[in-house]
């Protein structure tokens, strides 16, 4: 019973402040948020103390998976550059010889575990998560919404392990520097 009463007395106070947003917080509510701060703050320090420091040499595994993609795209597009080239479509070739070197590029910077190649592999994973959305969305058959959900679910699940990966090759001290 007076967690009913306590209840409403907060929905009341919310409803108050509400209704006149010329009323300062009240002390308690800045204390709450105060904590809640300092809780998240604490779940941060927690989240980076687990994290592990990379050796030297060591890559993570999403960091190589990432690497072979991008290695697999550089290969395709190089493919469809020699399959699919005609004369006359300047554009179109400049625009797949630059995706294929930014995919190179990325694939041997990943491969070295650096932190710039896992951030653009992050972006263009981003971008393609997005363009997946906007396909799905404009799918007008059952293949191609599958499609476009198979692309989204693979360039999500690998965007999501990245980022933990992001964070260990980030990590300023490894063991044994000091």
């Amino acid at each position: 019973m007076a967690q009913r009463s306590s209840r409403k007395k907060r929905k009341q106070r919310q409803r108050s402040r509400v209704d006149s947003p010329s009323n300062p917080p009240a002390d308690s509510d800045v204390d709450e948020m105060s904590r809640g701060y300092a809780r998240g703050r604490a779940k941060d320090e927690a989240a980076r103390a687990a994290l592990k420091p990379l050796r030297r040499g060591e890559r993570p595994t999403a960091v190589t998976v990432a690497a072979i993609v991008a290695g697999l795209l550089f290969a395709a597009n190089l493919v469809a550059l020699g399959v699919g080239y005609r004369d006359g479509e300047s554009q179109e070739l400049v625009s797949t010889i630059a995706g294929a070197v930014l995919l190179a590029v990325m694939g041997v910077g990943m491969w070295q575990a650096r932190y710039w190649a896992v951030l653009g592999m992050q972006a263009l994973l981003g971008i393609t998560i997005v363009f997946g959305s906007l396909a799905l969305i404009a799918a007008a058959n059952v293949a191609a919404a599958i499609l476009a959900l198979a692309i989204i679910v693979l360039a999500g699940t690998l965007f999501w392990f990245l980022v933990k990966a992001m964070a260990r090759i980030q990590m300023p001290q490894r063991p044994g520097s000091g």
